[in-house]
Parts: C-alpha cells; structure tokens; sequence
C-alpha cells in the first residue's frame, strides 16, 4: 500500500489501536464499520509486552479499572498469530488495507508473517534503529510518524529509511489527546513535502474531522484518524477519536476535495457553459411604472429587474433620453423596439 503516485487521491486509515479493549471480537466489528464507513484502511497496534515493557512502565492516562499496571494492560491487548491473520483476513475480504504498528522487533517478525501492507512506525519508535532495521529486511513501505520528534530526529530517521531504499510518506502528528486546532501543524506537510520529497500524511488527534479534511485540500495522501464506537465508550483514546458515522463524513467529505483538487477551474470557460443560468440572477432594463407612448425616457424612469434576457443595465445611457414607441407596462422587460430616437414618430 502506497499512496497515488500521481497525488489525486488521498487514503482514509482508521485508527483502531486499543479501541478493541482486548476483545477479538470488537476488533472484527470495528473492520466491518470502518469498511461500511467507506474507508481504505484499518490499523491496529501489536503490543508484546515481554517484549516492550517492563512493570515499570508508567501510565500516560491511569484509565483501566482492571490492570493493575501498564504491562498488565499490554498483555491484556495481546493477539495470538492466528487471531492476527483472522483479523488481516477479514479487513482484506472487506477491501481494506490491513495495518499494525508494531512496538518491538517481535512485533515485527509477528506482522511480517501474518502480512501488512506497510509499515507505520509510531510516534514512540521514530529512534528505534533496530525496529528499522528489522522492517528494513521487509522491502515494505513506511509510514512514518513524527508526533513526539523534532526536526534532527525525523531528518535522521528519514535517513535510515531512504539509505534502506524503502518508499516513504512522512506523517504530521501531535501526541496530545485531544490535540487543540493551534497545535494540528498543517503548516508541516509542505515543509516536509519539500524537505524530503516525498508523499506526505496527517495523523491526527482532533477527535473532529476538519483537519483531516484541510490536509486532504493541502494534498495529503493518506489522513489517518482514529475510530471509536461512541464518545462514551471506555479508552484512553476516545477523546481523540471520531465515531463510525463521523468517519463516513470524512470519507465522503474527502473523496468531494479530490475531485475539486484534480479538476482545475478556468473562469472563462465555466462563464461560457453558464450563460443559460447567467440570464436568471442578472437583470434588465425595465420601467419603474407604467408609461405610455411618447413618453422621453429619463434616467428615473429605468431600473433593473430580472431576469438579465434583455437589455443590460449597463446601455442605461444609450435609452435615456429615448422616447418610448408604445405604452409598455412596468411588469415588462424594456425591448429594443420599445424605444426610438425622439424625432422618430414610429407607427402609434
């Protein structure tokens, strides 16, 4: 999975992470609404925790009512192999591409098996040179995020993954949950547009769909956003996330931009194909009362009424002045043939 290499189309992930709460189950439904939703993608994460954590690991949001530490909660998250392929079976049966960040080296030898269709490397793991050397071996794509990393960090990773030969999209992100509108930084895919040269994503914490939405506008190629059932279910994520109908809207809100970015507009030409309508909100000469015959047109006798099918406003000069042929009625266009010189007597 790569984004358009011609830029026309931008790539909707759903963010799952722990959004499953350790539940195979809720994991295989949450596929089914992101696909319904109309999304490309679905990613989950692949916590080991032997592998990653240690009891000492604090918690970022004391959240769980069960887990009595952080290591506790990864393990309560894991998937065995088998229930990791159910789940990549099922999001490609539904056309989706199947993702999972992973968080240690077995993580990665994990997913290699069961099969992604890149690799996104987390906010958390951008310094891990031994996660990339490992995804190096993959020839995947990556997917980098850059939510914790200032600008030598992300040059130096973005480095090792170029120096690997591997195809990239670098990520915006800002690990705050919810992240507030001033610290999106929208203003980042262009810098890294132009400081790597390469495709560029947004991987947002709103828990709102706007951001997603402008950087479809700026360009992106891939928005990712994370997925919850309802605002009020249990997570550490939730505040962060957008529900399944909200996805839809930004699916359909998404595919709107692409076709407003790929087909440029020519005044000219869009003047010319609306000419018919033109005549509807544009106006026309006519009188302000009723006036008979004779009658030598002054400037406060005319006003513009539409529709615009007669004579334009802006001959006004040209008829005043003129004297009317016949009786023509306040509720009419002026024509043309309404109006001759004043020593021509017409035929009244």
């Amino acid at each position: 999975m790569m984004p358009d290499p011609d830029g026309h189309r931008c790539l909707v992930m759903a963010e799952i992470a722990q959004a499953h709460d350790g539940s195979l189950g809720t994991a295989h439904a949450f596929i089914d609404a992101v696909a319904d939703a109309g999304a490309d993608g679905v990613k989950f994460q692949t916590h080991i925790a032997r592998a990653e954590s240690t009891r000492q690991e604090p918690w970022r949001v004391k959240f769980s009512y069960q887990d009595a530490t952080r290591y506790d909660y990864w393990r309560r998250m894991e998937f065995t192999e088998d229930q990791w392929r159910g789940l990549k079976r099922h999001a490609e049966e539904r056309g989706l591409f199947f993702l999972s960040s992973p968080f240690s080296i077995e993580a990665v030898d994990l997913l290699s098996r069961v099969g992604v269709a890149a690799w996104k490397i987390a906010s958390g793991e951008v310094s891990s040179a031994d996660l990339f050397e490992r995804i190096a071996e993959t020839r995947l794509p990556v997917l980098l995020s850059t939510g914790m990393s200032a600008m030598a960090e992300i040059d130096a990773a973005v480095a090792r993954i170029r120096g690997a030969g591997l195809p990239l999209t670098v990520f915006q992100c800002t690990t705050l949950y919810p992240t507030p509108p001033e610290k999106i930084g929208l203003n980042l895919l262009s810098l890294f547009r132009d400081r790597y040269g390469c495709a560029v994503g947004l991987s947002d914490h709103s828990g709102t769909i706007f951001p997603s939405l402008a950087a479809a506008a700026l360009g992106a190629a891939i928005v990712e956003v994370h997925a919850t059932f309802s605002r009020k279910m249990f997570g550490p994520d939730v505040p962060a996330s957008v529900t399944i109908s909200e996805l839809a809207q930004l699916v359909e809100g998404v595919r709107f931009t692409e076709k407003m970015r790929v087909h440029p507009l020519e005044k000219d030409r869009i003047a010319a194909e609306l000419a018919p309508v033109r005549a509807l909100f544009t106006k026309s000469l006519a009188l302000r009362a009723d006036l008979p015959a004779g009658t030598i047109l002054q400037r406060s006798h005319l006003a513009a009424k539409k529709p615009g099918s007669g004579i334009s406003p802006e001959r006004i000069d040209e008829i005043v002045g003129q004297r009317l042929l016949r009786d023509v009625s306040a509720e009419d266009l002026l024509r043309v043939d309404d109006v001759g010189p004043v020593d021509d007597r017409g035929d009244g």
